[in-house]
């Protein structure tokens, strides 16, 4: 099964995925594309309204690279962060008129993004929630900006509660679900997710 973990940051997403891992030692971790590409990597990749086309125009492609790698759901993988999540945050730099990033070229990622989701089974959406709210990491990585957090998972919840941008194939769709509450709540509505699809595909 494919499984990609998507959202704003400080929600809990890495949580879910190396949560599962523990849980299903069958299944590779993809890890993040900042932590590979500039963390680990030779590229610096800045945050809010200081990305630029590069640095979420490489993130993107790595994260579809490391995606279309997977075929067929009998491959066991989880992505911490998916391709449309490059969108989100594009969007929220294009709104900010800040640097090269535009609504042009936010618009421009949509086809590669929605055609990269084909190779997805599971795609999870991990929202900010008042019921489950998650404090602020500091973990000299993520940012620490409470309104920048917020103002992405605004977007992020328009493109996947609201349709904006149709970002979902028509061809071979993954199933969208979001996961909410405590870490142990979100595994087991991940497990339930999967046992649905096996359900539908083999049952």
């Amino acid at each position: 099964m494919r499984i990609a973990v998507s959202g704003s940051h400080s929600l809990g997403k890495s949580t879910v995925v190396n949560d599962w891992v523990a849980l299903h030692g069958d299944y590779i971790r993809e890890e993040e594309p900042y932590r590979v590409l500039s963390l680990r990597g030779p590229y610096e990749i800045l945050f809010r309204d200081a990305s630029t086309r590069l640095h979420n125009g490489i993130q993107l492609y790595y994260s579809i690279g490391r995606l279309n790698r997977y075929s067929t759901p009998a491959e066991q993988v989880i992505f911490d962060r998916a391709p449309v999540d490059y969108i989100a945050y594009s969007q929220y730099t294009a709104n900010q008129h800040s640097t090269d990033i535009d609504d042009d070229f936010v618009v421009s990622m949509v086809s590669v993004v929605r055609e990269s989701l084909e190779h997805l089974d599971i795609l999870a959406f991990v929202p900010q929630s008042d019921a489950w709210p998650v404090a602020m990491e500091d973990d000299g990585i993520r940012p620490l900006d409470h309104s920048y957090r917020d103002e992405v998972d605004v977007i992020f919840k328009h493109i996947y509660r609201d349709g904006r941008f149709d970002i979902l194939p028509k061809k071979n769709p993954p199933l969208l679900v979001e996961l909410v509450g405590p870490p142990d709540e979100r595994v087991l509505q991940l497990a339930q997710a999967v046992e649905q699809l096996q359900a539908k595909n083999f049952g």
